[in-house]
């Protein structure tokens, strides 16, 4: 770090250094100087148990692999294994029955239910859509995509398939919002007033918009005769817009590739745009400039007179790093990188005082909260270790103790098998626990790496452990007390561009009383929205509670393959779909820094891809190395056919540098193919640091020399 300055006992980025000072700290009462000194305080106290934490998981991963190894071949003995996990630590002490004591959380967690979106943090434009998705055109999303069954013709308005997309609209305000009398489709006299079967649902008018609630969500229903589709409609309607995103995580680790001073700085400054409301982004659109920035609240006139405000944006919580992984952006005394993860708890809590201050344009957390998601803790112990790393950060910013809440990944298997320990870890402070396949399986694969082949990549989501992994995740977050405080979540849907099938998917998640769950994009915020609408998430737990929560032999019971045999075409189609799919998202990561985008998959089906993508596929090619079931030159092989397609998939776009051409010289393809062959001794299988090894060799070599002649 050349441009750097010192602060405290900290070496800190210029940039980094003068954001914060500049930027971020004017106007919340706290010195410059007192706030340095705290925060390397942070460091020396807390980057000794991080340490010491990151060498556990090694440790136990040593003792599992070793415990495999004796073990492989015979059939797997689950008492045995969980005996051996008990023994060894792995498998913590359940906690006494206990409720969770979180407080002054916002309605959007706790006793609301709806979708939520995950966006880039290093995008503006992203993140400005993903906190504007809080309302959503169902016309628009009827009409613009598949969830019809088919997708609009090209061209201009099509005025059948416009007629779908009423009578589709129509149907469902018949079911979430009936009429004392008839339906919908017949309403041809609005002025007359509408008489809904349950008054209590009307909520208030706006303008020429009447508003209505069901199952808490608010559906507003716009009539506009002087609008083209309004004309054309009996009773006026122009448009039904729904409540949709209620929440968005706006994320600085998995959809992000984040690996120096700069890029933390560009991140955390959208975060300060976002808390003090100021964000705006200009970008090119059809030939035209367009500015975006942040929608305003909503008003509406409740029937007695009063005024009902209400959000215009999804209530933002910040996903920070794990554990692993450090940062060039801040030197610790003794020369090393700082751990990122306590960088982040600190930065982006400060940046959130300006919303707790009042001091943006909009209120983000009405109850005064700051919610961090907390991603790839590993149990119990560094549940704590984050609990205490944020009373020291409320210590240090001078705020109320809980007043930064945090939201538990159940992705890593020491955390799914210990949740309820996990949870008692944070109870005061828990405001969030969601289950992720990609990087879940990507743990799975990786923990029992020794123990044997597993199965193909399509048949995990069959397995016993993922179903019990599902299950156990709501179970024990009811059983401790979330329904009413927190959310309870669920993955994200991956094909934006397959809304009916969406549809038809996601619309059991809410069934199992999860009260969110991840999707793409703002469209499919609007239409996963519909299943919060079919299913009263609430009324559906009392008697989700009552079932037994499902044991640990099934979670613990890894997806081996046993005595398979796949043949030759079996095993270089799965190599082929793993291959297209890591270099897929490998190759704008590292040449270009895109840490989530819409990647084709072999299919040419696009695909929402983050960090964990390469985690599973990984991972799996790994495992199938080490067992034999291919060989290092059929990996290489299918890394260079998929090459070809990936570079073929990718023509059209003018940043991209092939990769089938010259595999050597491609750092991308070099990468993906290090996370392959080196991927049994990364730690727990993480793709970062290799990632970000690579990404920062592409930035120094694309970086403009100074000295270069003129």
């Amino acid at each position: 770090m050349s441009d750097a300055v010192l602060r405290s006992t900290l070496t800190v980025s210029s940039a980094l250094a003068a954001f914060l000072e500049s930027e971020v700290l004017p106007g919340l009462g706290l010195d410059a100087g007192v706030f340095w000194t705290g925060v390397a305080d942070i460091f020396t106290r807390f980057t000794p148990a991080n340490r010491r934490l990151l060498a556990v998981r090694d440790d136990l991963q040593a003792r599992i692999d070793a415990w495999h190894a004796q073990h492989r071949g015979q059939p797997y003995d689950v008492p045995a294994a969980t005996a051996f996990l008990r023994e060894i630590g792995y498998l913590a002490d359940e906690p006494a029955p206990f409720a969770i004591g979180t407080r002054d959380v916002d309605a959007e967690v706790a006793t609301l239910a709806g979708p939520q979106l995950v966006v880039p943090s290093l995008n503006a434009r992203f993140v400005l859509n993903a906190a504007n998705a809080r309302w959503g055109s169902l016309y628009d999303a009827l009409y613009g995509t598949d969830a019809l069954g088919d997708l609009p013709p090209p061209g201009p308005y099509d005025p059948a398939r416009g007629s779908r997309v009423v009578a589709r609209a129509k149907a469902f305000l018949d079911e979430a919002v009936p009429l004392a009398e008839g339906s919908w489709a017949d309403l041809t006299d609005p002025h007359r007033g509408i008489a809904i079967r349950d008054p209590g649902q009307y909520v208030g008018q706006g303008g020429r918009s009447r508003l209505f609630r069901h199952n808490g969500l608010h559906i507003e229903v716009v009539f506009d005769t002087d609008h083209p589709i309004g004309a054309s409609d009996p009773a006026g309607i122009s448009d039904v817009v729904l409540e949709s995103a209620l929440s968005t995580i706006v994320d600085l680790e998995d959809s992000v590739a984040a690996v120096d001073a700069a890029d933390k700085t560009a991140a955390y400054r959208n975060w300060l745009g976002l808390m003090k409301g100021d964000l705006s982004d200009t970008f090119d659109k059809g030939g035209k400039s367009m500015t975006r920035s942040l929608a305003p609240d909503r008003e509406f006139t409740a029937p007695d007179g009063s005024t009902v405000t209400l959000p215009g944006r999804s209530l933002l919580f910040v996903r920070n790093v794990g554990h692993l992984m450090t940062t060039p952006a801040v030197r610790l005394p003794d020369g090393s990188d700082a751990p990122e993860g306590m960088l982040d708890a600190i930065v982006t809590s400060l940046v959130a005082m300006h919303d707790l201050k009042g001091r943006g344009r909009f209120r983000n957390s009405r109850a005064g909260s700051i919610y961090i998601v907390k991603p790839k803790m590993h149990g119990p112990e560094e549940c704590a270790f984050t609990d205490a790393l944020f009373d020291a950060v409320e210590d240090l910013l001078g705020l109320a103790r809980h007043t930064v809440k945090v939201g538990v990944m159940d992705e890593e298997r020491r955390t799914s098998a210990n949740l309820a320990a996990c949870i008692h870890a944070v109870k005061d402070r828990i405001v969030f626990i969601n289950t992720g396949f990609l990087d879940r399986t990507g743990d799975e694969i990786h923990t029992a790496m020794q123990a044997g082949p597993v199965v193909r990549k399509g048949d995990m989501k069959t397995s016993a452990w993922i179903a019990a992994y599902e299950a156990r995740n709501v179970a024990i977050g009811l059983a401790c007390g979330l329904s009413g405080k927190a959310q309870i979540g669920k993955g994200m849907w991956a094909a934006p561009d397959r809304m009916a099938e969406m549809l038809a998917q996601k619309a059991a998640h809410p069934t199992t009383g999860a009260n969110t769950a991840w999707v793409p994009s703002p469209t499919a915020a609007t239409l996963h929205a519909l299943h919060y609408h079919q299913t009263d998430v609430f009324a559906l737990r009392g008697a989700i509670a009552a079932r037994p929560t499902p044991g640990l032999d099934d979670l613990l019971t890894p997806p081996l393959a046993g005595g398979v045999n796949w043949s030759e075409g079996e095993v270089a189609e799965e190599l082929d779909n793993n291959a297209q799919g890591l270099l897929g998202y490998v190759v704008r990561w590292i040449d270009q820094g895109v840490g989530c985008s819409k990647v084709p998959d072999i299919h040419d089906v696009g695909l929402m891809e983050d960090r964990a993508t390469l985690r599973i596929s990984s991972q799996h090619m790994a495992n199938w190395l080490l067992h034999g079931v291919c060989s290092a030159a059929q990996a290489d092989a299918a890394l260079l056919r998929m090459a070809a397609k990936v570079d073929v998939q990718n023509a059209a776009d003018p940043l991209y540098r092939p990769m089938a051409a010259n595999p050597a010289g491609s750092l991308a393809f070099q990468a993906a193919r290090a996370l392959v062959f080196d991927g049994v001794a990364q730690p727990n299988g993480y793709t970062e640091p290799l990632l970000h090894a690579f990404r920062r060799r592409v930035k120094e070599r694309d970086r403009p020399r100074t000295d270069a002649p003129t």
